[in-house]
């Protein structure tokens, strides 16, 4: 009965919310999005409250977080690289229309200022003025200016009051400051009279746009000087000198990104150089921790050697410690002007560890070097724990030294098991974001780059500078199609690998 009651409160928590999002989506008409929420609820509903379907209760669960983390992250990602959806193109062509009219307005020279009010009524915020006349006129965002008759008026003789209206005080005007100085209250219904805008909530002054928007041209007017914009076809407004109006919106442009990534020489010699570096760094990263991590084990699988369990320990350490933290350490510690490295190591000598091309590579290897060898030592001892001794035995028996026992039987026999997870590291070097990141950022920066991409680069770290840095704008078309490329590249070797890994197996 506590079992059933439980399920009963949580399902009713769920759909509660679920209603309310069903509501939400339906609103804005997002009715596909609708269709899969309503769909599910009603299914976990099925599944839950009815008897049996034991499998499908434990199951359900991790595929609804599967579908929401994973499936549609990559499907929403495939979709954003066909669009130019990025800095100045987001959103529909109508917002866009509105902010460009709104940019346009400016105020008109030598303009009378207005003594202003706002006042407030149901949640709107509307401008109270007196002009230089005295006359008193009261209007909002959607309504144009109308004279007022009934109202109050303070000892200087502005008007501050209307019957059915709040006036907002000094520290109503400080909250809502930024909603007031967006407001733009036409004066009459012909908006190229102007509208009424205010900086401080004390005083208003008349505006103009600048830019007149035709409806049925779909076009806009330069008023001063009658440069016409018109719709490009590529999400934006644009005159015959090729000038565009921001911010544009967003359009599926199909394989436009693509082009862009091989076709344009600025961005497509970074992102080769980009690549050819990101598989040099995940394969020498691979290569470097599983020798040394090799290594390692070998020696501390010697039971002739002493204190062997002490040495096993620390030399994972580097493993336990926070990667991120150990970035920020090795960032102090290769410092040009004052760092361990230059200081201690090299007698003062300014070696430009970050800042040099070549030597940002090398330091970017040397600090995965430190992260990554404790796991490679763990794996290969483990592996070669797992050997038979016996297999030793018969072959220095058989007169075999120990470098022929250690390539003809030990290493394939270590690969057997061991290859598998050198693929899962080699994808994860490959996607290897925080140790760039945290060292070097991706610089030094290529300035000639058509895109913020630098010498460290890996992919990863450049689809998140193209996505989210601020060098060359957001462009999240762009890097969803670099991250369309990863998954190709990361799938593809995935799959040869194992299929070389399974070859390893048919030999043993």
């Amino acid at each position: 009965m506590k079992t059933l009651l439980f399920k009963i409160v949580v399902l009713g928590v769920l759909d509660a919310i679920a209603v309310a999002s069903i509501l939400v989506l339906a609103a804005k008409g997002d009715w596909i999005v609708t269709g899969i929420v309503a769909v599910v609820t009603v299914g976990l509903n099925y599944i839950y409250l009815r008897p049996g379907l034991l499998p499908a209760k434990y199951l359900a669960p991790g595929l609804v977080f599967l579908a929401v983390f994973q499936i549609f992250v990559v499907l929403y990602s495939g979709y954003i690289a066909f669009t130019n959806y990025g800095d100045g193109h987001n959103s529909t062509k109508e917002d866009a229309i509105a902010a460009i009219e709104l940019a346009a307005q400016k105020r008109v020279p030598d303009s009378p200022a207005y003594q202003l009010t706002v006042l407030e009524q149901g949640g709107a915020f509307s401008f109270l003025v007196t002009d230089s006349d005295g006359e008193v006129s009261l209007g909002g965002v959607d309504r144009p200016l109308e004279p007022v008759d009934d109202y109050g008026t303070d000892a200087t003789g502005k008007a501050d009051s209307v019957p059915g209206y709040t006036t907002l005080g000094f520290t109503d005007l400080v909250q809502h400051q930024s909603d007031i100085a967006g407001m733009s209250v036409p004066v009459s219904d012909d908006l190229s009279d102007g509208v009424l805008r205010t900086p401080d909530g004390s005083a208003a002054y008349l505006y103009r746009a600048s830019l007149v928007y035709d409806e049925q041209a779909d076009t806009f007017t330069d008023a001063e000087t009658g440069v016409v914009y018109r719709d490009d076809g590529h999400g934006s407004f644009t005159s015959e000198a090729g000038r565009s109006l921001v911010p544009g919106w967003k359009i599926d442009v199909g394989f436009e990104n693509f082009a862009r990534a091989f076709g344009e020489p600025s961005i497509r010699g970074p992102l080769l150089g980009v690549l050819v570096w990101t598989f040099a760094f995940a394969i020498l990263s691979v290569l470097t921790t599983f020798a040394l991590g090799l290594f390692l084990a070998i020696v501390f699988n010697d039971w002739r050697m002493r204190g062997r369990k002490i040495y096993r320990v620390l030399v994972i350490l580097p493993y336990a410690f926070p990667a991120f933290l150990s970035g920020l350490v090795w960032l102090g510690l290769l410092n040009q002007d004052f760092g361990f490295v230059n200081q201690v190591l090299f007698g003062g000598a300014p070696i430009p560890w970050l800042t040099d091309p070549w030597l940002a590579k090398v330091s970017v290897l040397m600090l995965n070097l430190w992260l990554g060898f404790p796991y490679m030592f763990l794996v290969c001892t483990g592996a070669l724990q797992s050997i038979p001794d016996e297999l030793m035995e018969a072959a220095r028996v058989d007169g075999a030294r120990p470098w022929a026992v250690f390539r003809l039987i030990k290493l394939p026999l270590l690969l057997v098991s061991v290859a598998p997870l050198l693929i899962s590291s080699f994808a994860f070097n490959f996607n290897n974001f925080n140790v760039i990141y945290m060292l070097t950022g991706g610089g030094p920066r290529n300035p000639s780059a058509g895109v913020d991409a630098g010498a460290t680069d890996l992919l990863i770290t450049l689809v998140y500078k193209v996505a989210f840095g601020s060098g060359t704008g957001r462009d999240y078309g762009l890097a969803s199609a670099f991250a369309i490329i990863i998954f190709i590249v990361v799938a593809i070797v995935s799959a040869i690998g194992f299929r070389r890994t399974r070859a390893l197996e048919d030999l043993n």
